[in-house]
Protein backbone atom coordinates (compact mmCIF):
# COMPACT_ATOMS: atom_id res chain seq x y z
CA UNK A 1 0.00 0.00 0.00
CA UNK A 2 1.17 3.50 -0.84
CA UNK A 3 0.06 6.73 0.72
CA UNK A 4 -0.69 7.84 -2.84
CA UNK A 5 -3.18 5.03 -3.58
CA UNK A 6 -6.06 7.41 -2.87
CA UNK A 7 -4.85 9.91 -5.51
CA UNK A 8 -7.05 9.83 -8.60
CA UNK A 9 -5.97 10.73 -12.12
CA UNK A 10 -7.04 14.29 -12.92
CA UNK A 11 -8.54 14.96 -16.33
CA UNK A 12 -6.18 16.71 -18.75
CA UNK A 13 -6.55 20.44 -19.26
CA UNK A 14 -8.95 20.80 -22.21
CA UNK A 15 -6.77 23.38 -23.95
CA UNK A 16 -3.17 22.88 -22.82
CA UNK A 17 -3.36 19.12 -23.39
CA UNK A 18 -3.96 19.80 -27.09
CA UNK A 19 -0.52 21.40 -27.31
CA UNK A 20 1.06 18.08 -26.39
CA UNK A 21 -1.05 16.27 -28.98
CA UNK A 22 -0.11 18.86 -31.58
CA UNK A 23 3.61 18.51 -30.87
CA UNK A 24 3.36 14.73 -31.14
CA UNK A 25 1.51 14.87 -34.47
CA UNK A 26 3.96 13.92 -37.28
CA UNK A 27 1.91 15.68 -39.99
CA UNK A 28 4.16 18.45 -41.42
CA UNK A 29 1.05 20.46 -42.34
CA UNK A 30 -0.49 20.41 -38.86
CA UNK A 31 -2.14 23.62 -37.63
CA UNK A 32 -2.54 24.69 -34.00
CA UNK A 33 -5.55 26.94 -33.43
CA UNK A 34 -6.10 25.89 -29.82
CA UNK A 35 -3.71 27.57 -27.38
CA UNK A 36 -4.17 31.30 -26.76
CA UNK A 37 -0.80 32.62 -27.89
CA UNK A 38 -0.20 35.30 -30.53
CA UNK A 39 1.97 34.20 -33.45
CA UNK A 40 3.22 36.19 -36.41
CA UNK A 41 2.74 35.19 -40.05
CA UNK A 42 5.65 32.76 -39.73
CA UNK A 43 3.92 30.95 -36.88
CA UNK A 44 6.35 32.20 -34.23
CA UNK A 45 5.58 34.04 -31.00
CA UNK A 46 7.88 37.07 -31.28
CA UNK A 47 9.79 38.93 -28.60
CA UNK A 48 8.79 42.57 -28.94
CA UNK A 49 11.63 44.95 -29.78
CA UNK A 50 10.69 47.14 -26.82
CA UNK A 51 10.97 44.10 -24.58
CA UNK A 52 14.45 43.35 -25.96
CA UNK A 53 15.49 46.95 -25.33
CA UNK A 54 14.10 46.90 -21.80
CA UNK A 55 15.89 43.64 -20.99
CA UNK A 56 19.20 45.04 -22.23
CA UNK A 57 18.74 48.12 -20.07
CA UNK A 58 17.87 45.99 -17.05
CA UNK A 59 20.89 43.74 -17.61
CA UNK A 60 23.14 46.80 -17.55
CA UNK A 61 21.55 48.64 -14.63
CA UNK A 62 20.11 46.03 -12.23
CA UNK A 63 22.01 45.87 -8.96
CA UNK A 64 20.17 43.24 -6.90
CA UNK A 65 18.10 40.08 -7.01
CA UNK A 66 16.62 40.63 -3.57
CA UNK A 67 12.92 40.15 -2.86
CA UNK A 68 10.34 42.67 -4.01
CA UNK A 69 7.76 44.00 -1.54
CA UNK A 70 4.72 41.73 -1.10
CA UNK A 71 2.62 43.71 -3.59
CA UNK A 72 5.48 44.86 -5.84
CA UNK A 73 7.00 48.31 -6.31
CA UNK A 74 5.04 51.58 -6.01
CA UNK A 75 6.16 52.58 -9.49
CA UNK A 76 4.81 49.38 -11.03
CA UNK A 77 1.51 50.04 -9.26
CA UNK A 78 1.33 53.62 -10.53
CA UNK A 79 2.22 52.79 -14.14
CA UNK A 80 -0.17 49.85 -14.43
CA UNK A 81 -2.94 51.93 -12.86
CA UNK A 82 -2.37 54.58 -15.52
CA UNK A 83 -2.55 51.96 -18.27
CA UNK A 84 -5.76 50.55 -16.83
CA UNK A 85 -7.67 53.67 -15.76
CA UNK A 86 -6.02 56.38 -17.88
CA UNK A 87 -3.45 58.86 -16.61
CA UNK A 88 -5.92 61.52 -15.42
CA UNK A 89 -8.24 59.08 -13.68
CA UNK A 90 -5.36 57.12 -12.17
CA UNK A 91 -4.09 60.31 -10.56
CA UNK A 92 -7.48 61.10 -9.03
CA UNK A 93 -7.92 57.48 -7.90
CA UNK A 94 -4.37 56.99 -6.61
CA UNK A 95 -5.35 57.06 -2.93
CA UNK A 96 -8.24 54.66 -3.52
CA UNK A 97 -6.63 51.94 -5.64
CA UNK A 98 -4.76 49.04 -4.08
CA UNK A 99 -2.48 47.31 -6.58
CA UNK A 100 -0.62 44.02 -6.35
CA UNK A 101 2.02 42.86 -8.84
CA UNK A 102 0.90 39.28 -9.57
CA UNK A 103 2.13 36.19 -11.48
CA UNK A 104 0.05 36.86 -14.58
CA UNK A 105 -3.65 37.52 -14.86
CA UNK A 106 -4.31 34.10 -13.36
CA UNK A 107 -2.46 35.09 -10.20
CA UNK A 108 -4.48 38.31 -10.03
CA UNK A 109 -7.74 36.37 -10.36
CA UNK A 110 -6.75 33.92 -7.64
CA UNK A 111 -5.67 36.63 -5.19
CA UNK A 112 -8.87 38.56 -5.89
CA UNK A 113 -10.97 35.44 -5.43
CA UNK A 114 -9.40 34.57 -2.09
CA UNK A 115 -9.66 38.14 -0.82
CA UNK A 116 -13.34 38.41 -1.77
CA UNK A 117 -14.26 34.99 -0.39
CA UNK A 118 -12.49 35.62 2.91
CA UNK A 119 -13.52 39.22 3.48
CA UNK A 120 -16.69 40.27 1.63
CA UNK A 121 -19.28 37.79 2.86
CA UNK A 122 -20.18 36.43 -0.56
CA UNK A 123 -20.17 32.85 -1.76
CA UNK A 124 -21.51 33.07 -5.34
CA UNK A 125 -19.58 34.10 -8.45
CA UNK A 126 -21.27 34.65 -11.81
CA UNK A 127 -19.38 33.77 -15.00
CA UNK A 128 -20.44 34.44 -18.57
CA UNK A 129 -21.82 31.52 -20.57
CA UNK A 130 -19.38 30.65 -22.08
CA UNK A 131 -16.19 31.92 -20.45
CA UNK A 132 -12.48 31.16 -20.26
CA UNK A 133 -12.21 27.55 -19.12
CA UNK A 134 -9.92 28.36 -16.18
CA UNK A 135 -12.33 30.84 -14.55
CA UNK A 136 -14.39 28.03 -13.07
CA UNK A 137 -11.36 26.26 -11.65
CA UNK A 138 -9.85 29.42 -10.15
CA UNK A 139 -13.00 30.53 -8.35
CA UNK A 140 -14.01 27.00 -7.32
CA UNK A 141 -10.59 26.60 -5.72
CA UNK A 142 -11.17 29.86 -3.85
CA UNK A 143 -14.39 28.40 -2.40
CA UNK A 144 -17.08 30.01 -4.58
CA UNK A 145 -20.28 28.48 -5.87
CA UNK A 146 -20.26 28.89 -9.65
CA UNK A 147 -23.25 30.40 -11.43
CA UNK A 148 -23.58 31.66 -15.00
CA UNK A 149 -25.19 34.62 -16.72
CA UNK A 150 -26.36 34.65 -20.33
CA UNK A 151 -23.98 36.21 -22.82
CA UNK A 152 -23.73 34.52 -26.22
CA UNK A 153 -26.27 33.36 -28.77
CA UNK A 154 -24.93 30.11 -30.19
CA UNK A 155 -27.33 30.26 -33.13
CA UNK A 156 -26.40 33.73 -34.40
CA UNK A 157 -22.84 33.43 -33.01
CA UNK A 158 -23.11 36.91 -31.53
CA UNK A 159 -23.66 38.71 -28.25
CA UNK A 160 -27.15 38.03 -26.84
CA UNK A 161 -27.44 41.47 -25.33
CA UNK A 162 -31.06 41.23 -24.24
CA UNK A 163 -30.51 38.00 -22.33
CA UNK A 164 -27.24 39.36 -20.94
CA UNK A 165 -28.89 42.46 -19.49
CA UNK A 166 -31.79 40.41 -18.13
CA UNK A 167 -29.29 38.15 -16.35
CA UNK A 168 -27.36 41.05 -14.83
CA UNK A 169 -30.61 42.53 -13.50
CA UNK A 170 -31.36 39.28 -11.66
CA UNK A 171 -28.04 38.91 -9.83
CA UNK A 172 -28.36 39.54 -6.05
CA UNK A 173 -26.56 42.35 -4.30
CA UNK A 174 -23.18 41.35 -2.92
CA UNK A 175 -22.54 38.56 -5.42
CA UNK A 176 -19.36 38.63 -7.52
CA UNK A 177 -19.75 39.11 -11.29
CA UNK A 178 -16.79 38.39 -13.58
CA UNK A 179 -16.84 40.44 -16.79
CA UNK A 180 -14.42 40.39 -19.72
CA UNK A 181 -13.08 43.92 -20.24
CA UNK A 182 -12.44 43.36 -23.97
CA UNK A 183 -11.78 40.60 -26.52
CA UNK A 184 -14.14 38.20 -24.79
CA UNK A 185 -12.60 34.75 -24.39
CA UNK A 186 -13.77 32.51 -26.00
CA UNK A 187 -16.33 34.26 -28.21
CA UNK A 188 -14.69 37.49 -29.37
CA UNK A 189 -18.07 39.22 -28.85
CA UNK A 190 -17.52 42.52 -27.04
CA UNK A 191 -19.67 45.23 -25.50
CA UNK A 192 -19.94 48.71 -27.03
CA UNK A 193 -19.32 51.82 -24.89
CA UNK A 194 -23.07 52.38 -24.69
CA UNK A 195 -23.58 48.82 -23.48
CA UNK A 196 -20.87 49.26 -20.86
CA UNK A 197 -22.75 52.36 -19.68
CA UNK A 198 -25.81 50.20 -19.07
CA UNK A 199 -23.75 47.56 -17.28
CA UNK A 200 -22.35 50.25 -14.98
CA UNK A 201 -25.87 51.52 -14.24
CA UNK A 202 -27.11 48.01 -13.42
CA UNK A 203 -24.12 47.32 -11.18
CA UNK A 204 -24.86 50.54 -9.28
CA UNK A 205 -28.56 49.79 -8.95
CA UNK A 206 -28.23 46.11 -8.07
CA UNK A 207 -25.17 46.35 -5.83
CA UNK A 208 -23.27 43.31 -7.06
CA UNK A 209 -19.46 43.37 -7.18
CA UNK A 210 -17.82 43.71 -10.61
CA UNK A 211 -14.53 41.98 -11.36
CA UNK A 212 -13.04 42.64 -14.79
CA UNK A 213 -10.66 40.17 -16.41
CA UNK A 214 -8.48 42.46 -18.53
CA UNK A 215 -6.13 40.17 -20.46
CA UNK A 216 -6.10 41.64 -23.98
CA UNK A 217 -5.79 45.42 -23.74
CA UNK A 218 -4.87 46.75 -27.17
CA UNK A 219 -5.93 43.64 -29.08
CA UNK A 220 -9.53 44.82 -29.65
CA UNK A 221 -9.73 48.46 -30.79
CA UNK A 222 -6.77 50.22 -29.15
CA UNK A 223 -5.18 50.71 -25.74
CA UNK A 224 -7.67 53.34 -24.57
CA UNK A 225 -10.88 52.10 -26.19
CA UNK A 226 -10.32 48.61 -24.81
CA UNK A 227 -10.18 50.12 -21.31
CA UNK A 228 -13.62 51.74 -21.55
CA UNK A 229 -15.26 49.12 -19.32
CA UNK A 230 -12.84 49.37 -16.38
CA UNK A 231 -12.75 53.15 -16.61
CA UNK A 232 -16.54 53.46 -16.77
CA UNK A 233 -17.10 51.14 -13.82
CA UNK A 234 -14.46 53.01 -11.83
CA UNK A 235 -16.68 56.10 -12.17
CA UNK A 236 -19.55 54.41 -10.33
CA UNK A 237 -17.82 54.48 -6.95
CA UNK A 238 -18.57 50.79 -6.43
CA UNK A 239 -15.99 48.35 -5.11
CA UNK A 240 -14.19 47.20 -8.25
CA UNK A 241 -11.60 44.54 -9.05
CA UNK A 242 -9.56 44.59 -12.26
CA UNK A 243 -7.19 41.74 -13.13
CA UNK A 244 -4.62 42.74 -15.75
CA UNK A 245 -2.43 40.39 -17.74
CA UNK A 246 0.62 41.42 -19.77
CA UNK A 247 1.16 38.04 -21.41
CA UNK A 248 -0.42 39.03 -24.70
CA UNK A 249 0.14 42.75 -25.17
CA UNK A 250 3.77 42.61 -24.03
CA UNK A 251 4.37 39.06 -25.30
CA UNK A 252 5.55 38.07 -21.81
CA UNK A 253 3.79 34.71 -21.64
CA UNK A 254 6.43 32.75 -19.76
CA UNK A 255 7.40 35.66 -17.48
CA UNK A 256 3.96 35.58 -15.75
CA UNK A 257 3.28 39.30 -15.35
CA UNK A 258 0.00 40.79 -14.18
CA UNK A 259 -1.63 43.18 -11.75
CA UNK A 260 -4.63 43.21 -9.45
CA UNK A 261 -6.29 46.58 -8.86
CA UNK A 262 -8.87 46.96 -6.07
CA UNK A 263 -10.85 50.19 -6.03
CA UNK A 264 -11.85 51.27 -2.51
CA UNK A 265 -13.20 54.39 -0.81
CA UNK A 266 -9.68 55.30 0.27
CA UNK A 267 -8.38 56.19 3.73
CA UNK A 268 -8.83 53.58 6.43
CA UNK A 269 -10.74 51.30 4.06
CA UNK A 270 -7.84 51.24 1.60
CA UNK A 271 -5.42 50.43 4.42
CA UNK A 272 -7.54 47.52 5.63
CA UNK A 273 -8.04 46.14 2.14
CA UNK A 274 -4.32 46.39 1.38
CA UNK A 275 -3.49 44.45 4.55
CA UNK A 276 -5.76 41.57 3.56
CA UNK A 277 -4.55 41.51 -0.06
CA UNK A 278 -1.03 41.16 1.33
CA UNK A 279 -2.14 38.17 3.43
CA UNK A 280 -3.48 36.45 0.29
CA UNK A 281 -0.26 37.14 -1.61
CA UNK A 282 1.94 36.07 1.29
CA UNK A 283 0.21 32.71 1.70
CA UNK A 284 0.18 32.01 -2.05
CA UNK A 285 3.56 33.04 -3.47
CA UNK A 286 5.01 35.38 -0.80
CA UNK A 287 6.03 38.15 -3.22
CA UNK A 288 6.01 38.63 -6.99
CA UNK A 289 8.70 37.62 -9.48
CA UNK A 290 10.72 40.64 -10.54
CA UNK A 291 11.96 40.27 -14.11
CA UNK A 292 8.73 40.48 -16.11
CA UNK A 293 7.33 43.29 -14.01
CA UNK A 294 10.58 45.22 -14.38
CA UNK A 295 10.26 44.94 -18.17
CA UNK A 296 6.72 46.36 -18.09
CA UNK A 297 7.80 49.07 -15.67
CA UNK A 298 10.78 50.05 -17.83
CA UNK A 299 8.71 50.36 -21.00
CA UNK A 300 5.79 52.24 -19.45
CA UNK A 301 8.12 54.64 -17.61
CA UNK A 302 9.91 55.74 -20.81
CA UNK A 303 7.72 57.79 -23.17
CA UNK A 304 9.71 56.85 -26.27
CA UNK A 305 9.64 53.15 -25.45
CA UNK A 306 5.97 53.35 -24.52
CA UNK A 307 5.07 54.86 -27.89
CA UNK A 308 7.05 52.15 -29.69
CA UNK A 309 5.28 49.51 -27.60
CA UNK A 310 1.85 50.95 -28.47
CA UNK A 311 2.84 50.72 -32.15
CA UNK A 312 3.90 47.08 -31.68
CA UNK A 313 0.56 46.28 -30.05
CA UNK A 314 -1.21 47.97 -32.96
CA UNK A 315 0.77 45.81 -35.38
CA UNK A 316 -0.31 42.62 -33.58
CA UNK A 317 -3.93 43.81 -33.49
CA UNK A 318 -3.89 44.65 -37.20
CA UNK A 319 -2.51 41.23 -38.07
CA UNK A 320 -5.38 39.56 -36.20
CA UNK A 321 -7.96 41.80 -37.89
CA UNK A 322 -6.46 41.16 -41.32
CA UNK A 323 -6.44 37.41 -40.76
CA UNK A 324 -10.14 37.53 -39.88
CA UNK A 325 -10.93 39.20 -43.21
CA UNK A 326 -8.62 36.88 -45.14
CA UNK A 327 -10.10 33.75 -43.56
CA UNK A 328 -13.67 34.80 -44.31
CA UNK A 329 -12.66 35.43 -47.95
CA UNK A 330 -10.81 32.12 -48.14
CA UNK A 331 -13.82 30.22 -46.82
CA UNK A 332 -16.08 31.92 -49.34
CA UNK A 333 -13.65 31.25 -52.19
CA UNK A 334 -13.39 27.60 -51.13
CA UNK A 335 -17.15 27.31 -51.53
CA UNK A 336 -18.05 26.81 -47.88
CA UNK A 337 -21.82 27.20 -47.74
CA UNK A 338 -22.00 28.44 -44.15
CA UNK A 339 -21.72 32.19 -43.60
CA UNK A 340 -18.63 32.99 -41.51
CA UNK A 341 -18.84 36.78 -41.83
CA UNK A 342 -19.41 36.99 -38.05
CA UNK A 343 -15.65 36.46 -37.68
CA UNK A 344 -15.05 39.99 -38.91
CA UNK A 345 -17.27 41.51 -36.22
CA UNK A 346 -15.53 39.72 -33.35
CA UNK A 347 -12.46 41.14 -31.62
CA UNK A 348 -9.26 39.75 -30.22
CA UNK A 349 -7.54 36.46 -30.79
CA UNK A 350 -10.48 34.16 -30.24
CA UNK A 351 -13.60 33.22 -32.13
CA UNK A 352 -16.46 30.85 -31.51
CA UNK A 353 -16.87 29.12 -34.89
CA UNK A 354 -20.11 27.28 -34.19
CA UNK A 355 -18.41 23.95 -34.91
CA UNK A 356 -19.61 21.03 -32.80
CA UNK A 357 -17.48 18.86 -30.54
CA UNK A 358 -17.64 16.07 -33.12
CA UNK A 359 -16.54 18.40 -35.89
CA UNK A 360 -13.66 19.71 -33.76
CA UNK A 361 -12.51 16.16 -33.08
CA UNK A 362 -12.74 15.29 -36.78
CA UNK A 363 -10.61 18.32 -37.69
CA UNK A 364 -7.94 17.07 -35.31
CA UNK A 365 -8.13 13.40 -36.30
CA UNK A 366 -8.48 13.74 -40.08
CA UNK A 367 -6.81 17.07 -40.88
CA UNK A 368 -4.35 17.69 -38.01
CA UNK A 369 -6.07 21.02 -37.34
CA UNK A 370 -6.18 21.47 -33.58
CA UNK A 371 -9.11 23.39 -32.11
CA UNK A 372 -10.77 22.90 -28.72
CA UNK A 373 -13.95 20.84 -28.42
CA UNK A 374 -16.07 23.95 -27.89
CA UNK A 375 -15.31 25.09 -31.43
CA UNK A 376 -13.19 28.02 -30.26
CA UNK A 377 -10.22 28.92 -32.44
CA UNK A 378 -7.25 31.20 -31.96
CA UNK A 379 -7.48 33.30 -35.12
CA UNK A 380 -3.87 34.40 -34.69
CA UNK A 381 -2.80 30.81 -35.39
CA UNK A 382 -3.77 31.25 -39.04
CA UNK A 383 -0.94 32.28 -41.37
CA UNK A 384 -0.52 32.90 -45.09
CA UNK A 385 0.91 29.36 -45.36
CA UNK A 386 -1.88 27.45 -43.61
CA UNK A 387 -4.97 29.61 -44.16
CA UNK A 388 -6.03 28.06 -47.47
CA UNK A 389 -5.52 24.55 -46.08
CA UNK A 390 -7.74 25.37 -43.09
CA UNK A 391 -10.41 26.76 -45.41
CA UNK A 392 -10.24 23.66 -47.58
CA UNK A 393 -10.61 21.38 -44.59
CA UNK A 394 -13.74 23.25 -43.50
CA UNK A 395 -15.11 22.95 -47.02
CA UNK A 396 -14.71 19.15 -46.84
CA UNK A 397 -16.11 19.05 -43.33
CA UNK A 398 -19.11 21.36 -43.81
CA UNK A 399 -19.76 21.27 -47.55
Amino acid sequence: MSQFDSVTLAPPDPILSLTGAFKADPNPEKINLSVGVFVNDHGATPILETVRSAEKRLAETSETKSYLPITGTPQYASLTQQLCFGEASATSLSNRVITADTPGGTGALRVAGEFIKNNLNTSDVWLSNPTWANHKGIFSAAGFQIKTYSYFNSSSLSLDYGAFIESLNSIPAGDLVVLHACCHNPTGADLSPEQWDEVALIASNRGWIPLLDFAYQGFGSDIDQDAYGPRRLAETGLPLFVCQSFSKNFGLYRERVGALHVLTDGGDEAERVASQVKISVRTNYSNPPAHGGAIVETILNDETMKEKWIAEVASMRERIQNVRHQFVSALSNAGVARDFSFLIKQKGMFSFTGLTKEQAQKLRADYSIYIVDSGRINVAGLTSENLSRAAGALKELLG
